[in-house]
């Protein structure tokens, strides 16, 4: 079965760190296209900067950016308090990083193209295994 927004995750903040804009255009697209409220940055330094991250319900973000790893980025969110359901995406999947990724939190890692359904079903399912933003 598909899982796509429903009436109960609409208008969910969701946060998108990729430094690739028409990867990262795309996704801002299709999410909203989903009734999501995206929050979309070019680097991992300006999400981590902003004062609204924290009203946010989800996290996609890309793995290498030029600045900090998603890994990385995610650690710094959760050591701030933020407690939202998070995926990460990836052009380089090697070794043993869905298994690291899993252990930082994120609740899949999806590789490169994305796969539109793919990536709203995981963000559905990982927005039901969250409890709400304080």
């Amino acid at each position: 079965m598909d899982i796509e927004a429903s009436p109960q995750t609409r208008r969910q903040r969701i946060l998108l760190s990729e430094d690739d804009p028409a990867v990262r255009r795309s996704i801002q697209l299709l999410l909203v296209s989903r009734g999501y409220d995206v929050r979309a940055y070019t680097s991992a330094s300006a999400l981590l900067s902003d004062p609204l991250a924290h009203s946010a319900t989800g996290l996609i973000a890309d793995y290498r950016m030029s600045d900090v790893d998603g890994i990385t980025m995610l650690n710094r969110l959760r050591a701030s308090g933020w407690r939202g359901a998070a995926i990460l995406i990836t052009g380089f999947n090697a070794g043993n990083l869905a298994e690291r990724a899993a252990d930082e939190g994120y609740h899949a890692v999806l590789e490169k193209p994305l796969k539109d359904r793919q990536l709203l079903n995981q963000l559905a399912t990982a927005l039901t295994d969250i409890s709400p933003p304080a």
